[in-house]
């Protein structure tokens, strides 16, 4: 019953942990960009996209279609560094608690 018990109370740490990365993820800036900087996108570390930064060299009534692309691009990379973020602040609290079990992180 001693070892249900510290499972328990690791189990209610991890957690606590787990709302404290979550609320440091939402204060983290990544940043993903296109066409060599021309469109440049913020993400919080949750991956809402905060901030999106476009050159005006790129904004060309004849070729809307080439700056859509390059929106599209930045805002995927801003993405995948938010998600690579969380998996590896996520990751630090998972390895804390003994489960016979790998968490889907």
């Amino acid at each position: 019953m001693a070892d249900f018990m510290k499972l328990l109370q690791q189990a209610q740490e991890m957690q606590g942990r787990f709302q404290k990365i979550q609320e440091d993820l939402e204060r983290v800036t990544v940043t993903g960009s296109a066409g060599g900087g021309m469109v440049v996108v913020d993400a919080n570390g949750k991956g809402s996209i905060t901030r999106i930064k476009i050159d005006p060299s790129v904004v060309k009534a004849d070729d809307v279609e080439m700056l859509e692309d390059l929106v599209l691009v930045a805002i995927g990379e801003a993405q995948k560094k938010a998600q690579d973020e969380q998996q590896r602040e996520m990751g630090k609290v998972a390895g804390v608690l003994p489960l016979p079990f790998k968490l889907p992180f």
